[in-house]
């Protein structure tokens, strides 16, 4: 992110219960004009997304979704702190089923009209059709993944951070030149792996897992000297998962800064809705206030030289 700041998870459910009463499409065959109560259900639901600051053919009932009726968000499994709490995207808890559950308000969908569907990492930005309608899991968006799929406009700014155990070496690194001298661990297909390779370029190969999971418990078996996690994960994973482990500092933004986005199929139709609603979330606050809620503020983590 641009600052030197990020959030720490808070067990709190975000208030999004948006009651919205679902619209019956009229026959294509028909003649008939709808009838009063339909009528009014569509009036109903296109005043609900005009309140929410998005245009009315982003209304719930106008969008081509997987499944009718339904807003189908998929994310991995397990599901981390701080973006998700409990392995349970559906809870509201945590920064990203908190985003994605306003994204949904914002559409009007009711809490109930959302559903949530398992997608490996890797798998949510491989070629081909997808059974979800979009995917939150800590996506950066890269040039390399849209020639594949597509994104919204971001919707959070991340920086990438080293952990280390606190009694090894690599929790005195204070540059980059001292970072390469580290064995290093990260998963497969992040951005956190190519910033290893690319900005750190250790001397030695650094080791690639197919989970967080993986290169935590390599970490904490001493197999390795560090990770290198986005900044609120390192946060969360130094101060919970892992004992005796810190957050050895972060890394400033290169070029124009990482963002994760919402990530959609190629050429999906969703994508402009999407954006609207992040564009609403912004301008009315809910989106930094729900940043504020979910992740707290750290200001004295060091900036690697």
């Amino acid at each position: 992110m641009t600052t030197t700041n990020f959030r720490r998870a808070l067990l709190v459910v975000p208030a999004i219960a948006l009651a919205l009463a679902s619209c019956s499409k009229d026959d294509a065959s028909s003649t008939e004009a709808p009838t009063a109560t339909e009528a009014d259900t569509a009036g109903d639901s296109a005043a609900a997304v005009a309140s929410s600051g998005v245009s009315a053919a982003c209304a719930s009932d106008k969008l081509a979704l997987k499944n009718a009726g339904k807003l189908t968000i998929g994310t991995d499994s397990p599901a981390y702190g701080p973006w998700f709490s409990d392995d349970d995207p559906a809870n509201g808890k945590g920064f990203e089923s908190a985003v994605a559950f306003a994204v949904a308000e914002t559409l009007g969908f009711s809490n109930e009209n959302v559903s949530w569907i398992k997608v490996p990492f890797n798998s949510s930005f491989a070629p081909g059709k997808k059974d979800f309608d979009f995917d939150i899991n800590q996506i950066s968006i890269t040039e390399e993944r849209k020639a594949a799929v597509d994104f919204s406009d971001g919707y959070y700014d991340v920086n990438q951070a080293v952990v280390a155990l606190k009694d090894s070496p690599a929790a005195a690194a204070k540059s980059v030149a001292d970072l390469a001298k580290l064995k290093f661990g990260v998963q497969q297909g992040t951005t956190s792996l190519k910033f290893v390779t690319d900005v750190v370029k250790p001397g030695n190969e650094p080791f690639v897992y197919n989970t967080n999971n993986d290169a935590k418990a390599a970490l904490a078996s001493k197999q390795i000297d560090a990770i290198v996690l986005d900044l609120p994960t390192a946060f969360f994973v130094s101060a919970v998962e892992i004992e005796g482990s810190v957050l050895v500092g972060q890394f400033p933004s290169v070029g124009e800064g990482e963002q994760f986005g919402l990530l959609v199929e190629k050429g999906s139709p969703l994508t402009a809705c999407l954006n609207e609603a992040i564009a609403s979330l912004k301008s009315s606050g809910k989106l930094a206030a729900i940043q504020t809620e979910q992740l707290a503020t750290a200001t004295n983590t060091p900036l690697f030289g």
